[in-house]
């Protein structure tokens, strides 16, 4: 890492929670160039969709204990 980076990185380490997460949210979006804007079209249909289903009783859903059992009962 460069000396500049190392000094960014101790300035930046003593800003808020709050204000850290914004940089890494930008830092985070600088890194992909090649945004596809058909997928990003994509997935905001199908969140509308599934918030649709939410929102009307149609869709089905499980426990959150029930799913977190089964994934460290498949991954430990």
């Amino acid at each position: 890492m460069t000396e500049t980076a190392e000094k960014l990185k101790l300035q930046l380490s003593q800003l808020s929670v709050q204000d850290r997460a914004e940089l890494a949210h930008f830092l985070i979006q600088s890194l992909d160039e090649d945004t596809d804007d058909d997928v990003e079209a994509a997935w905001d249909t199908e969140i509308t969709k599934r918030l649709d289903d939410i929102h009307h009783g149609t869709a089905i859903g499980e426990p959150s204990e029930q799913v977190f059992s089964e994934l460290r009962e498949k991954y430990s």
